[in-house]
C-alpha cells in the first residue's frame, strides 16, 4: 500500500465520519463536507492503485529485460525496448489514471457545490438508510 492508497483510505474514512456526525447533529454542511472527502478519498485510492499496478508494469519489464539478457545475447536489443515500452505505457497509465481522478474529484465537488439541494437530499436519504439498517428489531 502507497501513501496515496493510505491518504485515500485516511480521507474516505473521514469522510464517512463526517457525513456521520453531520447526519447526528443536524449539520447538512458537515454532510457535505463528508461526502466530497469520501469522492475525493475514493479518487486518491484509485490512483495508488494504479500507480502500483503502473510500478508493478515497471518492475516486470526490468525483470523480462534481465531475462533476455540472461538467456541470449542478441535478444538484448529487444528486451531493452520492450522494457521502454513497458515503461512508458506504465508511466502514462499513471497519468491518465492521476488526470481521471483529479477530473473525477472536481466534477464531484462541482456537483455537490452546483446541486447542494440534491446533494443534502441524497446524503439526507443515505443516513435514513443507514439508521434505518442499524436500528434494533423490536
Amino acid at each position: 500500500m502507497n501513501g496515496d492508497q493510505f491518504r485515500g483510505a485516511s480521507r474516505h474514512l473521514k469522510g464517512r465520519a463526517q457525513t456521520a456526525v453531520g447526519g447526528l447533529t443536524g449539520d447538512p454542511a458537515r454532510q457535505v463536507r463528508g461526502a466530497v472527502n469520501q469522492v475525493a478519498g475514493g479518487a486518491q485510492y484509485a490512483y495508488g492503485r494504479a500507480r502500483d499496478r503502473a510500478e508493478d508494469l515497471v518492475d516486470d519489464g526490468r525483470d523480462l529485460a534481465h531475462a533476455v539478457r540472461d538467456r541470449a545475447g542478441h535478444w538484448i536489443e529487444d528486451g531493452r525496448a520492450r522494457a521502454d515500452h513497458l515503461l512508458d505505457e506504465g508511466r502514462a497509465f499513471a497519468q491518465t489514471t492521476r488526470q481521471r481522478g483529479s477530473t473525477y474529484g472536481r466534477q464531484a465537488v462541482r456537483y455537490a457545490d452546483d446541486n447542494r439541494t440534491s446533494a443534502l437530499l441524497g446524503l439526507a436519504a443515505v443516513a435514513f438508510a443507514v439508521g434505518w439498517l442499524s436500528r434494533r428489531k423490536h
